[in-house]
């Protein structure tokens, strides 16, 4: 698959079939367009995905940006997992922002991609103040030579599959409903980070994974599954924030693994959430922090079924 950061106008493929959205989260919904397109494309043909990244409404509002499912990293390999040949991360900017919707279609799916189909959801707005609508899509394709065609809503028990169902889910630690509607569990990806140690001094040692897709549907502290890549799923407690007590700065998920014994540090780990404890907390002392750990620990053991 290839990856391309290039301004629209700039030529890239001749593009069988084109698809545009955040597709944050690459859940079952946008897992229903790509459907559709590599159907369109036949056994011969590409498909190009064209996405943002910052996404648009953290551009218009980064105080109020919605949480993020995937990193960009994490989005470009579920994309390249589902069949997509050319993913076309544009940076949403002032000037893409402002870019008129006749001039978007021209630019990116004309001159860029040369699309000969482009499949949409039957939600998608484009162009200066998403002046943009289907209608427009369909007449634009008309005069400029490619077929536009809107994928189904997919539904479960009567709720649209979106990014933004899910990160509602995940904000009320439903990690079943997530589940479903990305068609796989949540997980965190990340290498391990060497920290400060303090766990290992407290007789908790962390592996350590910073998070770059922010801001997160998760804060707090979790019973987990974890693995190394190509490895076994192990059981553990996990703290994911700022960690209070020590005045931490970064966003950070630290993982201690139940039984476990082994230098983790520089390897890629894979963390499942099962089941929220509590949220994070300030102590009075690294006493009391440490009898709090404790607790999670024995509360982790059971809601993973180990007690």
């Amino acid at each position: 698959m290839r990856v391309s950061r290039n301004r629209p106008g700039t030529f890239l493929s001749d593009a069988s079939v084109v698809t545009i959205g955040n597709y944050d989260g690459v859940h079952l919904g946008h897992q229903r367009l790509i459907d559709l397109c590599r159907s369109l494309a036949g056994p011969n043909g590409n498909v190009a995905v064209v996405t943002f990244e910052p996404l648009p409404l953290a551009f218009f509002g980064p105080q109020s940006a919605p949480a993020r499912l995937t990193s960009p990293i994490e989005r470009v390999r579920l994309l390249d997992e589902v069949g997509v040949d050319l993913v076309w991360m544009q940076r949403f900017d002032a000037k893409l922002a402002s870019m008129e919707p006749q001039d978007f279609i021209r630019l990116v799916l004309v001159e860029s991609l040369g699309a000969r189909h482009v499949v949409t959801g039957d939600d998608f707005r484009f162009g200066h103040k998403r002046a943009g609508d289907l209608e427009m899509l369909a007449a634009l394709g008309a005069q400029y030579g490619f077929e536009s065609h809107v994928a189904s809503t997919l539904t479960q028990d009567g709720q649209r599959v979106s990014s933004g169902a899910i990160r509602e889910a995940l904000a009320n630690s439903d990690f079943e409903t997530a589940a479903r509607m990305l068609g796989r569990s949540y997980t965190i990806r990340g290498r391990v980070l060497k920290g400060q140690q303090l766990g290992r001094r407290l007789g908790y040692p962390t592996a350590n994974l910073k998070i770059t897709a922010l801001p997160s549907p998760l804060n707090g502290v979790f019973a987990v599954r974890a693995r190394v890549m190509g490895d076994v799923w192990r059981e553990g407690v996990a703290n994911l924030g700022v960690r209070p007590m020590v005045e931490g700065e970064d966003f950070l998920l630290e993982v201690h693994l139940f039984d476990f014994e082994g230098d983790l540090y520089g390897r890629k780990l894979e963390v499942e959430f099962v089941a929220k404890l509590r949220d994070e907390a300030r102590f009075e002392t690294m006493a009391d922090m440490v009898g709090q750990m404790k607790l999670d620990e024995a509360q982790a053991r059971k809601r993973l079924g180990l007690e």
